[in-house]
């Protein structure tokens, strides 16, 4: 694969993913995502 189609595809899955969480914890709106989540989700975007 080209640099450029795995960048595409790299952001593809975390958006996927992003979503996914969102999904998870929208089902009970009183919850907000974890801030463990969140600080992971970015340290896995800074690793690139």
């Amino acid at each position: 694969m080209t640099p450029k189609r795995d960048d595409r595809r790299k952001a593809a899955v975390e958006k996927q993913i992003d979503e996914n969480l969102r999904r998870a914890f929208e089902q009970d709106t009183s919850e907000n995502i974890p801030d463990r989540f969140l600080a992971l989700l970015e340290q896995l975007r800074e690793q690139k």
